[in-house]
C-alpha cells in the first residue's frame, strides 16, 4: 500500500517577501530558502546589493535594519591550532568550507538582517563577494543604521564600501595593518598563550596552591629556628 504524501507546510508571509526579491531583482537574486515558521534566507549578487535592500525596504517593509556584518569562508590556514594547540596534529588540518544556507560562492559574504516590525517578519541577506579586496556599494542611502556596521566590516575583513561617508578605524589604531577577522591573519597571542579553559589557567588572586601553602609553612619554621 502506498503511503500517503507529507503535506509541504508553507509560509505565506515569508514566500511572499522571496516573491517580492524576485520580481525586483530578476537574476539578482541567487538562492534563497525559506523554513516555515522559522526564517527566510536571500543570497543576492554583489550588483544587487542596494536594490535588495530597497525593494525589502519599499516592499516588504523592512524598515527596520538589525545588522550587517561579513563572513570569511575560507579554511583556516592554522586549523583549529590557534584554539586548541593541545589537541594535537590534527586539529592543524584545514576545516572544510560549509558556506552555509543559501550557499556561498566566493571567499567573502557579505551579510545582513532586516526586519518588518509590523508583521515580525525578518530576513538575512548575502551577497557573493570577488577578490582578495572587495568592493559593494554602501547600504546607508537605503538604511542609515549601516553607517558603523560597513566601518566594522571595512576594518575586519578589508571590504569597501562604496559611497561611504566616513570609513575609518572604529577599533584598531590608524596606523594598523590587516583584517584581524580575515582567517589568514594570524592571532600571535593565541599562539604564545591559547585560549583560557582550553589548558590549565592560572590561579585567581588570593587562591593559594598547597604548594605555596607549604612553601610558606616551611619559611615560617626556618624562621622560628633563628
Amino acid at each position: 500500500m502506498d503511503e500517503a504524501p507529507v503535506a509541504v507546510e508553507a509560509d505565506e508571509a515569508r514566500d511572499a517577501v522571496v516573491a517580492a526579491l524576485a520580481d525586483a531583482l530578476g537574476d539578482g537574486l541567487v538562492a534563497s530558502e525559506v523554513q516555515p515558521g522559522v526564517d527566510a534566507w536571500v543570497r543576492v549578487t554583489a550588483d544587487a546589493w542596494v536594490a535588495a535592500g530597497e525593494a525589502l525596504r519599499d516592499r516588504c517593509g523592512m524598515r527596520y535594519f538589525n545588522f550587517l556584518s561579513a563572513i570569511d569562508w575560507q579554511p583556516s590556514p592554522y586549523g583549529r591550532d590557534m584554539d586548541a594547540q593541545v589537541d594535537g596534529p590534527e586539529a592543524r588540518e584545514p576545516e572544510p568550507r560549509e558556506p552555509g544556507v543559501t550557499g556561498g560562492d566566493t571567499r567573502f559574504q557579505l551579510l545582513a538582517r532586516v526586519h518588518n516590525p509590523d508583521t515580525g517578519i525578518g530576513v538575512h541577506v548575502k551577497a557573493d563577494l570577488v577578490g582578495d579586496a572587495p568592493e559593494v556599494d554602501s547600504w546607508i542611502p537605503v538604511y542609515p543604521g549601516a553607517d558603523w556596521h560597513e566601518r566594522e566590516a571595512w576594518e575586519m575583513f578589508g571590504i569597501s564600501f562604496r559611497g561611504h561617508p566616513n570609513q575609518v578605524h572604529l577599533y584598531l589604531p590608524g596606523a594598523f595593518e590587516g583584517n584581524p577577522l580575515r582567517k589568514d591573519y594570524p592571532l600571535l597571542a593565541r599562539r604564545i598563550k591559547p585560549w583560557p579553559g582550553i589548558v590549565d589557567v592560572e590561579l585567581m588572586p588570593g587562591d593559594d596552591s598547597d604548594d605555596d601553602a607549604d612553601s610558606s609553612g616551611g619559611d615560617a619554621e626556618g624562621g622560628d629556628d633563628e
